[in-house]
């Protein structure tokens, strides 16, 4: 896609410089979500499906006004499948001192322009994996991107809520002690895995629950995540049936996840204990407070965090597009 012009100002691709003035425009236009030039290194131009024609910017008497972001996958996430039909837009800006003249609507037109050029049918905001920086549109933050998305057919799949709970203080409650207790009478392991467990766990997450998980846990063990952030639970019969763990994403102690607990085995207590096992460990690594970006409020592991003391602090709307046939 070459670059347009209009009312002087040029819309075209990433090139080369254009990181210092983006990072910058970025954290003036979402001062509640400001980015650092290494994130968005690691987060965008290192990530091994960024074509920098996708991430489109809007330049205004030579000074970047704007972006928006287009990807699709040239990689896939697991097996062979590139989700041909599959497009995102994980993110969107315009420079507070640019807005009021169209120019968040022309940007995101001319993502979505470049996704249907390459035959993306279907355009998701915000949800891409591996590098998402939020998992949707936080209405409440943002009102005017909530209006722009909804006049360009962006439809609410579902709500993800993000929760915080403080960690001062927090000890392994009595009824979790006694209920591992019970567990452990019963046969059931709760440990740091071994090396050769991985192979186990990285199978366990990406085939039961998500892929994605699956190469969190991957990529940041092979980067040097120490083992002891990861507590498993087998049965009896020495089966691998739950996990938790913190650090995983961008090496941050304090957020927790990701955490699963194979369906059959809900209701027995393992996700509470696992939980509250790895928030032991988080403090005892210093941590002040527990956090995660991603779950369902009214979802069992939902209600689990609640009644762990953990309270919602954001909540995010994981919009779609479906492109007219």
């Amino acid at each position: 896609m070459t670059s347009t012009q209009f009312a002087g100002t040029e819309l075209r691709g990433f090139r080369a410089g254009d990181g210092p003035p983006l990072v910058a425009a970025w954290c003036r236009s979402a001062p509640a979500d400001p980015i650092t030039p290494d994130r968005f290194r690691s987060l965008v131009l290192l990530d091994a499906n960024f074509d920098p024609e996708g991430l489109r910017v809007a330049v205004t008497g030579g000074r970047l006004a704007g972006a928006a972001y287009a990807v699709r996958r040239l990689t896939p996430m697991s097996g062979t499948d590139l989700e041909p039909e599959q497009g995102w837009i994980p993110f969107f800006f315009v420079d507070p001192a640019a807005r009021g003249q169209g120019l968040g609507r022309r940007l995101l037109t001319d993502a979505l322009g470049w996704l249907g050029a390459h035959g993306r049918t279907t355009v998701d905001f915000s949800s891409y994996t591996p590098n998402y920086l939020l998992p949707g549109l936080d209405a409440e933050t943002y009102p005017e991107a909530a209006g722009l998305l909804d006049s360009l057919g962006f439809r609410t799949l579902y709500e993800a809520a993000a929760m915080d709970r403080s960690l001062v203080g927090h000890r392994l409650p009595e009824a979790v002690a006694r209920r591992r207790d019970e567990l452990a009478c019963l046969g059931y392991r709760f440990t740091t895995p071994a090396a050769d467990d991985l192979v186990e766990l990285i199978a366990l997450a990406g085939n039961r629950f998500n892929p994605d998980w699956a190469r969190a846990i991957r990529e940041c063990l092979a980067t040097g995540t120490p083992l002891d952030r990861i507590v498993v639970a087998r049965e009896p019969a020495g089966r691998l049936v739950g996990w938790a763990m913190h650090g995983a994403y961008e090496s941050r102690v304090e957020r927790f996840g990701p955490f699963g607990v194979l369906e059959e085995m809900r209701g027995t207590g393992l996700g509470k204990v696992l939980l509250h096992l790895v928030l032991e460990r988080m403090r005892a690594c210093g941590a002040h407070g527990a956090w995660f970006l991603w779950t369902g409020e009214r979802s069992p592991a939902g209600h689990l965090y609640r009644a762990a003391g953990f309270t919602t602090t954001r909540r995010f709307r994981v919009l779609r597009r479906e492109a007219v046939r």
